[in-house]
């Protein structure tokens, strides 16, 4: 079934990907994708916490194709809406648990450049390590990978937002 109404709207509102949908010339991409996805699924962080730190870094990167479904499918999952909403302020937000202030802290060290040293200190790794497994930080860290892979085709490409994977392109 096809949302004409999703793409009558982006026809009358002159929205238009930059680029063609990448899987024609590197249809590698859609299996590394999906593995990279499955592992990240599978794994030991809660799915909550995974799609809430990838709100958190769409908005960091400023990517509308990634926080609209993002922030639908949280909805979707009976995330408050409270919660969501205190993603981007998550730092003073009493909403979240430790664990997921240290993996919404991880993203942000990752995605944010820090002119006084590493982004990821020795600190805030021993803070993740206190509460999350080796298994459980490679998760984080293949989730922040996973997001950070389609970065650049979301900002360079402008894919259109809210259309279904696959549609999103409209070259």
């Amino acid at each position: 079934m096809t949302d004409t109404s999703t793409e009558a709207a982006t026809e009358a509102d002159g929205v238009r990907s930059r680029l063609p949908d990448p899987t024609r010339l590197f249809p590698e991409l859609a299996k590394l994708s999906g593995a990279v996805r499955n592992a990240v699924r599978n794994g030991p962080v809660p799915q909550a916490t995974i799609s809430l730190m990838s709100l958190r870094a769409a908005q960091i990167v400023g990517s509308t194709y990634h926080a609209v479904p993002l922030t639908e499918n949280l909805r979707k999952a009976g995330e408050s809406e409270k919660r969501i909403t205190a993603v981007a302020t998550w730092q003073d937000a009493p909403c979240f648990t430790a664990a997921e202030r240290v993996a919404l802290e991880l993203v942000e060290a990752v995605l944010t450049p820090n002119p006084f040293g590493e982004r990821v200190s020795d600190e805030l790794f021993a803070r993740a390590s206190a509460l999350y497994d080796d298994d459980a930080l490679w998760t984080l860290t293949m989730a922040i990978g996973h997001f950070s892979l389609f970065v650049p085709v979301a900002l360079i490409g402008k894919p259109i937002p809210g259309r279904p994977i696959g549609k999103n392109y409209s070259r």
